[in-house]
């Protein structure tokens, strides 16, 4: 049974009312006391997620008779920022992102992130579903600190994801959303795929099988036999992430494909400059392994990000 739900609303300053709505599934007779909460639109411009909760909402509505306990599916948490080709919220420029884990006495954005929490808090697991930006082309991915590898990398892989990446915690990730869901008990996973403003098909059915799978496994899908899943790359100790950055402006053109594996010394791509004529700089690879972040935008200037390598430190 599916039903929209609203999650939280607040008064606006303009004489209209904000609103986060859920569609939430849940088996008629439940012997599954989980639930599993599917979250996307933080970023206004990111909508690979949307795709994915389409998909899922979808495949559940029709497959009802398997579903043992709650999936709740938030696909636009940040639906100004959306409405408004935005990836802040409209009017404030708050990265919604950085305002975990918010305060209902303090200004909007602090308000929603708030009810975000309030809302999902007490879910078993939730799924943070975010698309890179405009720049740069992500491989799926699920971006995991090493505060909570432990617990989170098992549940990781079963969804379907080509890379964990674990990385140390900065500051700023104390403020974001899966920070907080984790902080209060709720094990949060963000997953990074596809690029800003637009919509991956294969990724978004890759999620799918993924969460699917990750469902089965928790105990929630009956007479459901899982499609094959990925085994991913994970980023442990002795690995390496290579950072390719500009060192000139102009137009950047790469020469090797996404998601390639590329070798030490491989050229990866060029700068060039349309008004003269010239290579301002040839990028080349600074050790090998799998290409997983690729510039999409090219116009680059000194210090843009062109790529992302994730190897070993013995390839």
């Amino acid at each position: 049974m599916a039903v929209v739900q609203e999650a939280f609303s607040i008064n606006l300053p303009v004489g209209e009312r904000f609103i986060i709505q859920r569609n939430r599934h849940s088996s008629q007779i439940n012997t599954s006391n989980k639930r599993v909460s599917i979250v996307s639109g933080i970023h206004g411009d990111e909508l690979e997620g949307q795709y994915v909760c389409f998909l899922l909402n979808s495949w559940l509505e029709a497959h009802k008779e398997k579903l043992n306990g709650i999936v709740d599916i938030y696909p636009s948490v940040n639906s100004l920022g959306i409405d408004s080709i935005n990836r802040s919220i409209p009017f404030y420029e708050v990265d919604l992102n950085r305002s975990f884990p918010g305060n209902k006495n303090d200004f909007l954005p602090a308000q929603i992130a708030d009810g975000i929490v309030e809302a999902i808090k007490g879910s078993d697991i939730a799924v943070d579903i975010h698309s890179s930006n405009i720049f740069l082309k992500e491989l799926p991915q699920i971006r995991i600190s090493n505060t909570y590898a432990q617990e989170l990398v098992p549940i990781a892989k079963k969804l379907n994801i080509n890379f964990v990446w674990i990385h140390d915690a900065v500051t700023v990730l104390e403020s974001t959303f899966a920070h907080a869901m984790n902080t209060n008990g709720t094990k949060t996973l963000v997953v990074e795929m596809g690029v800003g403003m637009r919509i991956t098909r294969e990724y978004g059915f890759q999620l799918l099988d993924g969460i699917l799978n990750l469902l089965h496994s928790e105990g929630m899908l009956n007479d459901y036999t899982p499609k094959v899943i990925i085994e991913p790359m994970i980023s442990e100790q002795n690995s390496v992430v290579y950072y390719l950055n500009a060192n000139a402006a102009g137009i950047f053109v790469p020469l090797i494909a996404h998601c390639q594996h590329v070798s030490t010394g491989e050229l990866v791509g060029k700068i060039m400059n349309p008004l003269t004529g010239a290579i301002e700089e040839e990028i080349y690879a600074p050790g090998c392994g799998m290409l997983f972040t690729l510039r999409e935008y090219p116009v680059v200037y000194e210090g843009s990000l062109l790529a992302r390598i994730f190897g070993s430190a013995q390839c």
